[in-house]
């Protein structure tokens, strides 16, 4: 069997990092950065949801990445150790600000057509206005639905739906068992069958 460090996607960017002398390091961790952008706002969109708290999230995710990319030794995915800490800083930041008043249906709007939503499935310009309003509309309430979902189960709906991770690799992300992985899926199925099922008739997808 090969080993995490001989097929790992990311090893050359890494070690790019880790090899590179203080002084070329942020041109090197530059690349890493352009490859996981998008990402890692999109994650943390979706478990925060809002573009504020997303934004403070990537950052903070980048930060601690910037700081322990050379700590990395390989004994997971890379991608999963990004993840994982996306993750972290989404649902730390959630408990930080668990005082604020609830993210409105009107916020979520505005911020699902932002750059930052990739649940955009066709491009805006072949649609007339009026789907491209409803197709928002609907990846509002969606989001508005996984909002209300616990922390947990709203990073494992996220990490399985929207990034497409396997249960094998959100059990590393997440450091659980694929047990565990099954168990707050089903959970959050349930939870989001409740919660979508009105909103897939009032749009005609049922």
């Amino acid at each position: 069997m090969s080993s995490p460090i001989s097929t790992d996607p990311d090893r050359s960017l890494v070690l790019a990092c880790q090899d590179t002398p203080d002084v070329g390091f942020q041109g090197a961790f530059r690349a890493l950065y352009e490859r996981y952008k998008d990402r890692v706002y999109n994650v943390c969109f979706r478990i925060t949801g809002n573009a504020t708290d997303a934004l403070d999230a990537s950052q903070e995710t980048f930060g601690i990445l910037f700081r322990k990319v050379r700590e990395f030794r390989f004994e997971s995915k890379f991608s999963s150790w990004v993840y994982r800490i996306a993750v972290n800083a989404s649902i730390d930041l959630m408990r930080r600000s668990s005082s604020k008043a609830p993210v409105s249906l009107e916020a979520l709007q505005g911020d699902a057509s932002g750059d930052g939503s990739r649940l955009d499935i066709r491009d805006e310009q072949t649609e007339v206005p009026m789907a491209a309003a409803s197709r928002h509309e609907l990846e509002a309430e969606i989001q508005q639905a996984i909002t209300r979902l616990s922390p947990k189960m709203r990073a494992i709906t996220v990490l399985r739906y929207v990034e497409c991770l396997s249960y094998e690799a959100i059990a590393e992300t997440l450091s659980i068992s694929l047990g565990t992985v099954k168990s707050r899926l089903s959970r959050a199925h349930a939870a989001l069958d409740r919660e979508l099922t009105p909103v897939l008739d009032r749009h005609h997808l049922r």
